[in-house]
């Protein structure tokens, strides 16, 4: 794992996975242009170190985590399904049969109790305190050419609940209004909205510190999908394999990462609100302008040399895309604890990962699609999901084209959709009001007599193992150095 993202960037430009831009290139709009269409390429690109911001000496570094094989160095692993495999061995109770069996136990045991963030006393985002700095020292980028303005697009927000104390860290984008004052996108169902609610209804100011920059698998943790009341440092611990070095706040009675680039330290007030947006957003659409919370900062403290850690969203796939990849593999096991029938799932990332959801089941009963629409409408962040595609176990989700020939030849429109209204993401813009509209369910499973289904199933066409080793043998042979459009027999 990696002690900060200094050493992650290291890795990713020994690896070849980073590109350096060194020539001068302004953050309104002209990083954003180049970091999309970076993006854009087939496999997510490399990541990019601007080394030369117009007007600013800090380096930004974009699209850091915006391929598959990124995401898993990120998180010191080869495939994502490998920490799938250890959070279900964690969350599986498994009596130990004999000695050797409880040996075998011992290194999980011992990574469970290293989980909790210590709180040490220097930290690096503290080499440099500017209790009079300014957000008009950094870097900061304004995307795309209608947005309200220059915007914090990959902050690891941290809030406390004012009567439990219960910590929260989330990502909310935060649209720059001056030098010291920000806009604070708490959408209504978000950890950090709710610690605002309980600040307002007490009448008191929220503080809230800002980590810019943190190691990578903090980073990530403030992305997933944690049950509200789940610290997500304890699963940011779980990745790095080590626990969270924290740091008191400078001016905040709040801990932050120590190992961050920058950390903002500030304070929302009850009841304040200001015009934020438009912003261009990951539905690929601009989000509309909206009042929220404003966020004041007294204090900016930061490393000697730091990178600007940044992101664009926009049509997607940009990188956002490989971050929520990660938590679906990773909360699959999770997820299986409640519904155990679910084989797999899928978000694709033309479906901005809430708007359309693919999952495959083991079907046991009449109606059991439908039990796996509705459960999924009520089980945490997944309520925000649009529409849900239910298949057979026999259908693999990860393919989208596969997925698109089942729906149209094992659904009937007039008896397999259900619609069904709740929750709906904030950022949802085609509902009559917001955060509130209608969903749909497609049940692509073969059905069954006892689900009224008279007549006889067709089979799906296979060929046999034997056939199938023959061709790719035969493949292999003549199909080597074939390009299409270069003629010719091959024997």
């Amino acid at each position: 794992m990696y002690e900060d993202l200094n050493a992650f960037l290291t890795t990713l430009d020994q690896k070849g996975e980073l590109a350096r831009v060194r020539e001068e290139v302004s953050p309104d709009l002209e990083i954003a242009a180049v970091t999309d269409r970076v993006s854009k390429s087939p496999d997510g690109g490399p990541a990019l170190l601007f080394e030369r911001p117009a007007g600013f000496d800090v380096p930004v570094a974009t699209n850091v985590f915006g391929s598959i094989e990124r995401m898993c160095l990120a998180l010191g692993v080869s495939s994502l399904d490998e920490i799938a495999r250890e959070i279900d061995e964690l969350t599986t109770p498994k009596m130990p049969t004999g000695l050797f069996d409880a040996m075998k136990m011992l290194p999980m045991v011992g990574r469970l109790r290293d989980l909790m963030p210590r709180v040490v006393k220097d930290a690096p985002c503290q080499e440099v305190v500017g209790r009079d700095g300014t957000l008009d020292e950094l870097p900061i980028l304004r995307c795309w050419p209608e947005d309200g303005g220059r915007f914090i697009t990959f902050p690891f927000v941290i809030t406390k609940d004012p009567e439990t104390g219960v910590r929260n860290v989330g990502m909310y984008r935060m649209q720059v209004f001056d030098g010291r004052t920000t806009g604070m996108h708490w959408q209504r169902h978000k950890g950090g909205a709710q610690h605002y609610r309980v600040a307002e209804r007490l009448g008191r100011r929220l503080e809230v510190a800002v980590a810019i920059g943190p190691d990578p698998a903090v980073a990530y943790a403030a992305t997933a999908p944690m049950p509200e009341g789940l610290d997500e440092l304890l699963l940011a611990g779980f990745l790095r394999r080590e626990r969270v070095d924290l740091v008191k706040g400078v001016t905040v009675d709040l801990e932050v990462p120590a190992n961050a680039q920058i950390v903002l330290e500030g304070y929302v007030e009850p009841g304040e609100r200001r015009r934020e947006g438009p912003f261009g957003d990951h539905t690929g659409f601009y989000s509309l302008a909206d009042d929220f919370p404003v966020f004041h900062v007294t204090c900016v403290t930061r490393r000697t040399r730091p990178v600007y850690l940044t992101t664009v969203v926009g049509v997607p796939p940009q990188e956002d895309y490989y971050l929520g990849l990660a938590s679906e593999r990773i909360f699959l096991p999770l997820i299986r604890k409640t519904l155990p029938e679910i084989v797999d799932m899928h978000f694709p990332a033309a479906g901005i990962f809430h708007n359309l959801v693919l999952v495959s089941i083991d079907k046991r009963y009449p109606g059991h699609a439908r039990k796996i629409m509705n459960a999924f409408w009520g089980l945490g962040q997944l309520m925000f999901s649009k529409v849900v595609i239910v298949v057979d176990r026999d259908v693999d989700v990860q393919n989208e084209a596969e997925i698109a020939w089942i729906v149209g030849t094992h659904m009937d429109p007039s008896r397999d959709i259900q619609l069904t209204k709740g929750p709906m993401d904030d950022l949802e813009n085609a509902s009559d009001v917001p955060a509130y509209g209608g969903k749909m369910g497609i049940d692509a499973t073969r059905k069954w007599p006892s689900e009224g289904f008279t007549r006889e199933w067709p089979a799906r066409i296979r060929t046999t193992e034997a056939a199938g080793r023959r061709a790719a043998e035969i493949w292999a042979r003549i199909g080597a150095g074939w390009t299409p459009g270069s003629g010719g027999t091959r024997r």
